[in-house]
């Protein structure tokens, strides 16, 4: 007798943990087709479209960019956010844009210029960079090279005639 009811007492135990189990499932279900529903709702909003970083002074540092997006169930359809512009990128090709540049090459004659190309290294917030860009600057000061015999000649040349005088 006391087995029976030790049996009985498993089963009752084993059929409530079945209906606490079947519970919290069909509740996991529940709160899933929620956050389902509430993404759905997300997705009438536009991808945002942000505007370039301008500083807040100077060329570079800290300083804001404006986004927008389009949508008929979007709460929210512009937003500023906080920016920064590196003082050390090359501005003329963007601030936003990054590239990794090649050494110089040899100067020029004809222009009196040396040249260095430099590839896409990253873009700040889907940035419109081009792929590779091409800087110049002037060459310096240019200077024939002097055969070392004729210093050496004109010094002992010069020393020859203080001797002499």
């Amino acid at each position: 007798m006391q087995q029976q009811q030790q049996q009985r007492r498993i089963f009752t135990a084993a059929l409530l943990a079945l209906v606490f189990i079947l519970a919290a499932v069909s509740t996991t279900e529940a709160g899933k087709k929620e956050k389902l529903e509430k993404k759905a709702k997300k997705s009438d909003c536009g991808e945002w479209q942000w505007s370039v970083c301008v500083p807040t002074s100077g060329d570079c540092g800290l300083g804001t960019r404006e986004g927008t997006r389009s949508g008929a169930e979007c709460k929210q359809t512009t937003k500023t956010q906080k920016c920064k512009i590196p003082c050390n990128w090359k501005k003329q090709f963007g601030a936003e844009c990054k590239y990794q540049f090649q050494a110089w090459g040899e100067c020029d004659l004809n222009t009196a210029l040396k040249t260095r190309t430099g590839n896409l290294k990253r873009a700040l917030h889907n940035a419109d960079c081009q792929k590779t860009v091409t800087i110049s600057k002037p060459c310096g000061k240019l200077t024939k090279p002097k055969p070392q015999e004729s210093k050496k000649k004109k010094k002992e040349g010069k020393k020859q005639e203080k001797m002499l005088d």
